[in-house]
């Protein structure tokens, strides 16, 4: 049943919204057209503020910002290592300012405050941090080839990007986008998502302070059908980094079939938790918990499908239902609080209507499964046991806390099982049988495997997936080649 909110009446005025505008060109400003759009609080539904909303002609101003940043300006000319300092230097702004900037997420975003200030901006700020560092590092190779020839390769930055980024993690997001993409020294235009564009231009506050170039870095906040169709679609853009659901990347692969433009993707899942009967049941069931909890179920690596063996099947729900029914929900600036809200009303409902469809199609609801309050988008973390592979619940990408807990005999079944999906993000496994462990990481088609363990996610490590899942990889020395071009170079000796 729900209950009236907790959330204080001072909830707002915790946080000074200081930036709502566009940034162009090393300039906040409105929107051509002076439209704008309310961002909203989801845990109280109230509007936060005003925002600028930019549109087709606002991303024309942001591309010709970029493309004359990259064709004459000094970002990609500069000495590599000064580069570098002054991607570190935004790191340390980040960093500097990271209560607000973590106060602004979760004003925005609606999760808790622990989570904001133990990941989310410490994650952006590393991030950029990271890539830094390897600003001094990309580097062509000499290749011996046949003949009087000298050959050598030159890394070069691909230009103009075209960065779109979600809402779930909206700064930490734009960080593993932005660091590889400023680190190759290419110029770009952000698209926040249209839910949480707070930090991102609070951020780029910052990235102006540390000596960020006018045009190296545009922000338009905006919607899809307008300001993201015209980033994905501008001729001069000549690369699109996209994360979120894999429908919308359809469309933009699309869109951009004919421009040979160069595409990243990274997107969602139906990650498989796997837990054998020798596992450590009290560590599997904390990160099992982590794994679909985490940011109310908002995480594109959830470990929303939960595969556990047979003969521990019952202990395992039982106590994995207790440690949910004592998770707290309330005010996400409480630093009591462990589960915030969730993002919009259309995210509300859409798990909502999951969890009636696990209900209807004969799951088994152990926890959870209602609204939490009266007021904000907050559900109670949600438990299915009894799920069969062919339900909604088992086969879609719900975003959102529900967990769906499966039986499984044996390895082979499970890893068929695990795989049997269209999605392949990430996974993991469970148990003290590093034989077993490594046979799973090799069978399940995943681009992340964890080991007793989950959502570790570190700057230094590709992250991406297979199949419905993504193209490319994010983070890690491997991300560089989704902002770069090889040239080769071929000199007649005499």
């Amino acid at each position: 049943m729900s209950q009236s909110s907790p959330l204080p009446l001072t909830h707002k005025a915790q946080v000074e919204v200081r930036q709502t505008r566009l940034l162009i060109d090393g300039k906040f400003c409105d929107s051509l057209s002076g439209k704008t759009f309310a961002t909203i609080d989801p845990a109280t539904e109230e509007v936060i503020a005003q925002v600028a909303e930019g549109d087709a002609e606002d991303i024309d101003l942001a591309v010709q910002a970029a493309r004359k940043a990259f064709d004459s300006g000094p970002w990609h000319r500069m000495d590599a290592r000064e580069r570098g300092r002054r991607m570190l230097k935004w790191a340390d702004l980040i960093e500097a300012h990271m209560e607000e900037l973590a106060k602004l997420e979760v004003l925005d975003n609606g999760k808790p405050i622990n989570e904001a200030l133990g990941y989310d901006i410490p994650s952006a700020a590393a991030t950029l941090r990271y890539f830094a560092g390897w600003a001094d590092k990309i580097h062509g190779k000499t290749i011996p080839i046949s003949g009087p020839f000298f050959t050598y390769t030159r890394r070069e930055p691909v230009g103009v990007c075209g960065l779109i980024i979600p809402w779930n993690f909206p700064l930490a997001m734009a960080a593993w986008k932005l660091g590889p993409a400023l680190a190759t020294g290419c110029t770009a235009i952000l698209k926040p998502a249209e839910q949480t564009p707070l930090t991102a231009l609070r951020a780029g506050e910052l990235a102006l302070e540390a000596g960020i170039p006018p045009g190296v870095l545009n922000i338009v906040p905006g919607f899809g059908p307008t300001a993201g169709a015209a980033l994905v679609q501008h001729p001069l853009v000549e690369k699109i980094a996209f994360t979120g659901e894999y429908k919308t990347a359809q469309t933009i692969k699309q869109a951009t079939v004919n421009s040979m433009k160069r595409l990243s993707f990274e997107l969602g899942g139906k990650s498989p938790n796997i837990i054998f009967n020798d596992a450590n049941l009290e560590e599997a069931i904390t990160g099992s918990f982590g794994a679909i909890f985490l940011n109310q179920g908002q995480n594109c690596c959830a470990g929303s499908r939960a595969f556990v063996q047979n003969n521990i099947y019952d202990e395992f729900v039982e106590q994995f239902a207790e440690k949910a029914a004592k998770r707290k929900l309330g005010d996400p600036f409480d630093p009591a609080t462990e589960h915030g809200a969730q993002i919009d009303k259309a995210q509300f409902d859409k798990i909502m209507h999951y969890i009636a469809l696990g209900k209807e199609q004969g799951a088994e609801c152990v926890t959870g499964g209602e609204r939490a309050f009266e007021r904000g988008y907050f559900i109670q973390p949600t438990i299915f046991k009894e799920v069969n592979e062919n339900m909604a619940i088992a086969t879609d990408e719900i975003f959102g806390p529900v967990a769906s807990v499966l039986r499984f005999k044996n390895i082979n079944e499970v890893i068929e099982k695990a795989n049997n999906t269209p999605f392949g993000l990430a996974a993991a496994v469970w148990t003290q049988d590093i034989d077993k462990a490594n046979a799973v990481a090799a069978g399940v088609k995943a681009g992340t495997v964890w080991v007793n363990c989950y959502n570790i996610v570190d700057p230094a490590a590709p992250f991406g997936g297979f199949k419905l899942s993504g193209l490319g990889r994010e983070l890690g020395e491997q991300a560089l080649d989704a902002y770069t071009e090889t040239k080769t170079v071929t000199v007649l000796r005499r």
